[in-house]
């Protein structure tokens, strides 16, 4: 039985918006969610980023949808249509694989900052479709609490594992950025937030444009883990590497408001992206109910099975809601850190929890391998870790409220 799309029980899309939507469809269910499953299964971590791997296959079809948010921006669709837009596509890609849809979502972090920059050979260097990107933020010894810092080095406990020491008209770059660098090991640019040292210590968080085919970069090995395992993450190593000083694009400073800024932009993309992650377990379920027959009927026939996928059903579509709120929000106002965070932080949990409660209704062949529930509870385990995690981002949120 297909699964009806997301988008379709919108009530007031456009012909065009139903286009996009339907497109990104057809992909999260012909390429991703099959070559998705298929990464996973893979053994070692570097077999996925192998030159023959369907990885790459993913990122060129990808690319060929239109779906760069820049080209939204130069569209004739408003703003409204495009957060809608925004919301609905990173759904429909969580909905097919959400290593994938995570691999792809922070590629076009250097893009932005390109943008930011204003530089138009920047936009020239990094802008195109083919550039895959990274943004590498975490610290072998600085985790979440970069984000409970608001990235203000000079109150960290403890030095900082990477950092940019300006000499003259350049900035030298020295140290590493830990394996959890999504896209770390294949990214050709970085969007890099580190330590700035403009000769009196480290004072912030600053963010670079980094080519990371400059001489003194080297990367890791991919990091194997539980879930989302078609996600390439792995270190990046600095090894005084210099850079013009226009290659800073955000200096420290501003008492952490590009960090709140950045933060709600990926907080409110991550919830819509794992709404869509509980979508797919509970479709998986509801399916799975109404052909697992026990007790001479379907299971779907129990009350039960029905109270449970009922419960299901209300935290998927409360989920939901938060999440279309919190990038309404980051669209079309003044970003908002705490929205975004209960968006990121209630759709994560509900998706671990919505795939939980799937798993239990496949009884044992929920634990096994060739049902694809299992997989979604690993990858939805990942995300209340990934980005922040949970507990601190909440306390975060807590102090702007």
């Amino acid at each position: 039985m297909a699964k009806v799309a997301i988008f379709e029980a919108e009530i007031d899309l456009t012909q065009e918006e139903r286009d996009i939507a339907q497109n990104v469809h057809r992909f999260a269910e012909n390429v991703m969610r099959p070559v998705g499953r298929r990464l996973d299964q893979l053994p070692d971590p570097t077999q996925v980023i192998e030159p023959h791997s369907e990885l790459w296959q993913v990122f060129n079809d990808y690319s060929k949808l239109g779906l760069d948010p820049f080209a939204m921006i130069n569209s004739e669709l408003t703003l409204y249509q495009q957060a809608r837009l925004r919301s609905i596509i990173a759904e429909e890609l969580g909905w097919g694989d959400a290593g994938l849809a995570v691999g792809l979502g922070v590629s076009i972090f250097p893009k932005v900052l390109a943008l930011l920059s204003g530089k138009p050979e920047f936009m020239e260097k990094f802008g195109h479709d083919n550039i895959i990107g990274c943004w590498p933020i975490t610290e072998p010894d600085h985790g979440s609490d970069v984000i409970l810092y608001g990235g203000r080095f000079s109150e960290f406990p403890g030095k900082p594992n990477c950092i940019a020491i300006k000499d003259g008209d350049s900035f030298i770059i020295k140290g590493q950025k830990s394996a959890w660098v999504s896209n770390g090991t294949i990214a050709h640019a970085a969007a890099l937030f580190c330590a700035v040292d403009l000769g009196e210590g480290p004072i912030g968080l600053g963010g670079f444009l980094v080519p990371l085919d400059e001489p003194g970069v080297r990367k890791g090995k991919p990091l194997d883990k539980i879930g989302q395992r078609a996600l390439n993450q792995g270190e990046i190593y600095f090894d005084d590497v210099r850079l013009s000083k226009d290659h800073l694009v955000l200096p420290p400073g501003g008492e952490g408001l590009g960090m709140d800024v950045g933060l709600a932009q990926a907080n409110a993309l991550m919830g819509s992206t794992f709404v869509g992650v509980a979508q797919a377990a509970f479709d998986l379920a509801l399916q799975y109910s109404k052909e697992r027959v026990q007790g001479g009927v379907p299971i779907f026939n129990h009350q039960s099975v029905k109270g449970r996928l009922f419960v299901m059903y209300r935290k998927l579509e409360a989920a939901r809601n938060l999440s279309r709120q919190a990038v309404l929000r980051n669209t079309l106002g003044m970003p908002s850190l705490p929205l975004a965070v209960a968006s990121k932080v209630t759709a994560t949990e509900t998706a671990f929890e919505v795939a939980s409660a799937a798993l239990q209704i496949y009884g044992g062949n929920g634990l096994s391998k060739d049902y694809p529930i299992e997989k979604l509870l690993r990858d939805a385990r990942a995300s209340m870790i990934e980005d922040g995690c949970n507990e601190v981002l909440s306390l975060v949120a807590a102090e702007r409220l």
